[in-house]
């Protein structure tokens, strides 16, 4: 599915919204909600499938997760309308963690994948006990639509590669598409055809919302698939969908294998909650619901152990089939539970006539399902605010060039080098008087600001760290030495400056004896209740409690009578 970063807005007022809600009885939200599970269980069956190809594991995956997520989630999660289920960036995730740890061997392939899908869950549910909602700020919001972007266009060129029966062995696309067209002369060109109708199909239904286009493609493929043998013209059927062998347990992994394994389910899980929450926190404001993240956390992280534990595939709550389930009319977390029981109906009775489903069609809902990610509006805003191109682009480009789950962790790690490198170096600007208010302002910004004489005003204009502490008071040092010889007062203003760590103590005291030095008189002021308690402890002779001020720049110009 979409991540949740790119889903759109809604026009939906949330007072509207809520009235709307209230004015339903009882039995009425039951209804509704007995409607809506059975719409979405025709989107959800055919691809729950067709992600378990994209994350190469077998059918039965993505039904397990499938079951699993909805029952789980019922339970134990908060929002009403999150469909949690197999979602497309996470099968990629997957499927390119255990390409790089198994290789060819599809035994150890499946051991990994329900071991990193296990350890993903238990990862969430700790950081949803430590409180940790906030886990998804990792990664920032330009990643994510680069990502999606990219993942988009790897997992659309894949399927279709996939359905012509080209299978190329590199992950990277520009090798990816090379092979490819290489290999033109062995396109299945009646694979092509097949799966081209169905995709022209699924977004002819696309304007119906009521009608679950994928299970009406997978019906029709089913009764091709018994009208004619798609066999001789070489379109491929799913095949044995076996849920008799379904086992529960841990994967039989070496403690090598296991350390591997948690650092892929990192990746997986940051992923996971990313798409997850931004899609639970869009329809939350849709409605005025009220979010819980820690626990839609511990909730996500018990479906993917439960998932794990009976060798499913990864879970959570993508875009797509959290607004299906809005759209059908669902009204709480009930409507995931009758889905659930009308999916495990239909693989109950109809599991042979399921197998039969041809490969071709599952790939047109996959292309049709991930084809709404791939627009180009999305980039849009950042050269409209020239702000993040860089980012953006580089998480797209990584994806494209180094594959999924290296393209992810590269665009995260591009993403905190370029943070960390905004607060290292950041910029020192001196305050000036506006008129006769109370207000001190950026002197470059505001050439009509007056400085005062024999007092200079400096404040960082980003949180004082180790990291750029020194390079901030390098810059104070250029500026006090150019205020001239009349200065007598450097007033310092620390008013971005939550925190403060022992490396910026140990500077600051070092510059409040340069400036002693001199004859003059240093002033910390607008300082937070932690930062002042810690300088408190740390005063020294050149850095003394009486220079330590939560008062206002303001306030402090006026107690050295210069206002």
């Amino acid at each position: 599915m979409c991540p949740a970063s790119d889903a759109p807005g809604s026009s939906t007022p949330p007072d509207s919204a809520r009235a709307n809600d209230a004015a339903l009885t009882r039995s009425q939200r039951l209804g509704r909600d007995a409607v809506a599970g059975c719409s979405i269980a025709g989107l959800l069956l055919p691809e729950a499938v067709a992600y378990a190809g994209i994350a190469n594991l077998p059918a039965q995956a993505g039904l397990v997760g499938l079951l699993v997520g909805l029952v789980i989630y019922g339970i134990a999660g908060a929002s009403r309308f999150a469909v949690v289920s197999a979602t497309s960036s996470s099968a990629a995730v997957l499927a390119a963690a255990t390409l790089s740890t198994s290789g060819a061997n599809a035994a150890l392939r499946l051991a990994f994948a329900a071991g990193i899908v296990t350890l993903a869950g238990v990862f969430m549910v700790l950081a949803g006990i430590a409180r940790l909602g906030g886990i998804t700020d990792f990664i920032a919001k330009p990643v994510l639509r680069g990502f999606t972007f990219g993942l988009a266009a790897t997992i659309i060129l894949k399927q279709i590669a996939g359905v012509a029966g080209i299978h190329p062995t590199h992950s990277d696309l520009p090798r990816f598409a090379y092979q490819f067209l290489h290999e033109s002369a062995a396109w299945n060109l009646n694979a092509l055809a097949a799966g081209l109708a169905a995709l022209a199909l699924l977004f002819a239904l696309a304007r119906l919302r009521r009608v679950p286009g994928p299970l009406v493609v997978i019906v029709l493929g089913i009764a091709a698939a018994y009208a004619t043998d798609l066999t001789h013209y070489g379109i491929a059927e799913v095949g044995t969908i076996d849920l008799a062998d379904v086992t529960i347990g841990l994967p039989d992994l070496q403690r090598v294998q296991w350390l591997r394994v948690g650092e892929l389910a990192f990746a997986l899980v940051l992923i996971l909650y990313a798409e997850s929450y931004g899609s639970i926190r869009s329809f939350a404001l849709k409605y005025g619901d009220v979010t819980s993240p820690n626990r839609d956390l511990v909730a996500l992280g018990l479906a993917n152990i439960g998932s794990g534990l009976l060798h499913g595939m990864a879970v959570g709550a993508g875009y797509s089939a959290t607004s299906a389930n809005e759209a059908a009319g669902a009204q709480s977390r009930l409507a995931g539970w009758c889905a659930a029981a009308v999916i495990a109906l239909i693989v109950a009775a109809l599991l042979p006539q399921l197998a039969r489903t041809p490969e071709p069609v599952l790939a047109a809902i996959v292309i049709h399902a991930v084809s709404h990610t791939l627009r180009i509006d999305a980039f849009r805003p950042y050269w409209t605010w020239r702000r993040d191109r860089l980012l953006v682009v580089a998480a797209c480009v990584a994806v494209l060039l180094l594959g999924v789950l290296d393209g992810l962790l590269v665009a995260i790690g591009i993403s905190l080098m370029l943070t960390l490198r905004s607060f290292s170096e950041p910029r020192v600007s001196e305050l000036g008087r506006l008129g006769s208010s109370h207000d001190y302002v950026d002197i470059a910004a505001h050439p009509e600001a007056r400085t005062l004489p024999g007092v200079l005003i400096v404040r960082p204009e980003a949180p004082m760290f180790f990291a750029n502490a020194e390079r901030m008071l390098a810059t104070a040092r250029h500026l006090r030495e150019a205020a001239g010889p009349g200065l007598h007062t450097l007033v310092f203003s620390l008013e971005e400056t939550p925190d403060i760590d022992g490396s910026t103590i140990e500077a600051l005291h070092t510059f409040a004896s340069e400036v002693a030095a001199k004859g003059q008189r240093l002033l910390l002021v607008r300082l937070k209740p932690p930062v002042l308690a810690v300088l408190t402890r740390a005063a020294s002779e050149t850095l003394p409690r009486e220079s330590l001020h939560e008062l206002s720049v303001d306030e402090c110009v006026r107690s050295l009578g210069q206002a």
